[in-house]
């Protein structure tokens, strides 16, 4: 694995698990050295389990020694990061330093795998920049082997998953990666390279738009006097719809949806074509990101002095990772509003550490999060933080005004505060009265 971020790092360890010899090299001697004592740099339940499970048995293994790790792969996993650039391009910066290196080091018949999600197109580059730099006899493949895990749900995305994509060349690259995921037990999809990146691109955003159209739907919802909680559970029933996806809120975050729509509307404009779907969804996941910020200016005025309780950080439960992150995002505002903020989250308070420093408070829980507060915002749905009652709220806020971004509330049950939520009825409108 070339590469020991979240793909790369959750890849091995379930290759690992079907009893591949797997070697893991990064640049990063901090992480390197976790991992070779079973500690996983990231948080993803069941992760750092299947890396223990499988560095005591020796089938699982962490280098900071790229040179050894090429020269020794029978196939080589390139699982680096593919950052926005600013104008929504992919940055592949990190994808041809590693590149470069399997030129220079990887033995003959080495089999490249792409993993990282990069633009249609960039396969065939990186395995012709590959093999301008090798001789004729030393010219290798390569196979776009595109993940679709989910982080929160990682490991069971990747050791249980929907579909296996290949896009291959020949036969015998197939064959090989067959044997490669043998032990998986999941439906493989064979196609080209192109078709295999835009396999990728193609199910992440219809995930975003769908997202974005069911925002939508609640803000109009709101408008009309309907609750998309009853809107939801009736679309979910229909097969051609399904449930998935259906769950409206503040907008989508992390590591995946904001950068890969963006990639992709970029990537058509480049060859001159305007993917109009895409762009609404990114706008609408724009706009819905400060709703309820908004909602708490025209019900408060100045925020200047008011103690503001934020539940949630990280861009969904289940992980630390902030990238993204809509909770982070409006922080940052309320900060610059002036409001005295105090934060909590499960896990993911050490990485909001390293990004709000000192601005904020920092909770030991979530009802120590919200005491003596006048205004609660909700941004991510972490079980700890549904598990709160509305006489939680009444009794450990000095005046009980939630601002849930995850409707993680059933509204009949929150009739002793004020409560505003996304696309249903808002709980004690007269409370308002008492805002200003």
């Amino acid at each position: 694995m070339a590469g020991v971020g979240y793909v790369g790092l959750v890849t091995g360890a379930s290759l690992a698990q079907t009893g591949k010899n797997v070697l893991c090299a990064d640049i990063s001697e901090t992480k390197i050295a976790q991992l070779n004592k079973g500690v996983s740099p990231i948080y993803e339940p069941g992760l750092e389990e299947l890396i223990k499970r499988n560095v005591e048995r020796g089938t699982l293994r962490f280098t900071t020694d790229m040179k050894a790790a090429y020269q020794q792969a029978d196939v080589i996993f390139i699982c680096v990061g593919t950052p926005e650039e600013l104008d929504g391009s992919a940055n592949l910066r990190f994808i041809y330093e590693v590149a470069e290196d399997i030129a220079t080091y990887a033995q003959e018949n080495t089999l490249i795998v792409m993993k990282s999600t990069v633009p249609v197109g960039t396969n065939r580059r990186v395995i012709d920049y590959i093999n301008e730099r090798r001789t004729a006899e030393e010219q290798l493949e390569i196979v776009s082997a595109p993940e679709f895990l989910s982080q929160g749900t990682a490991v069971k995305d990747t050791l249980e998953g929907s579909r296996i994509v290949l896009g291959v060349e020949t036969g015998r690259a197939e064959q090989r990666m067959r044997d490669v995921y043998a032990g998986f037990h999941q439906p493989f999809v064979v196609t080209d390279l192109a078709s295999a990146e835009m396999i990728k691109y193609a199910s992440n955003d219809f995930l975003a738009l769908k997202l974005s159209f069911i925002n939508d739907i609640a803000n109009l919802c709101e408008k009309l006097g309907a609750n998309i909680d009853g809107v939801t559970r009736g679309m979910g029933f229909d097969r051609r719809i399904g449930k998935a996806f259906l769950n409206a809120g503040i907008g989508y975050g992390g590591s995946c949806f904001p950068k890969d729509t963006k990639a992709l509307y970029r990537l058509a404009e480049d060859v001159g074509y305007e993917m109009r779907t895409v762009k609404a969804a990114i706008d609408v996941n724009q706009a819905q990101i400060y709703k309820l910020l908004h909602q708490v200016n025209t019900d408060f005025g100045s925020l200047a002095g008011r103690k503001v309780a934020v539940l949630g950080l990280t861009f969904k439960p289940n992980t630390d990772d902030l990238r993204e992150s809509p909770g982070i995002w409006n922080v940052i505002e309320l900060v610059k509003a002036g409001a005295d903020v105090t934060v909590y989250d499960p896990v993911g308070m050490e990485n909001a550490k390293l990004l709000l420093s000192d601005s904020v408070t920092y909770a030991e829980s979530a009802l120590t999060g919200i005491t003596d507060a006048e205004i609660c915002f909700i941004f991510t749905e972490w079980q700890e933080i549904k598990a709160l009652t509305s006489r939680d709220f009444s009794e450990k806020m000095r005046r009980a005004h939630i601002y849930d971004g995850r409707n993680c509330f059933d509204i009949e049950e929150m009739g002793d505060v004020h409560y505003v939520s996304i696309g249903r009825p808002e709980v004690q409108d007269e409370q308002l009265e008492l805002l200003k």
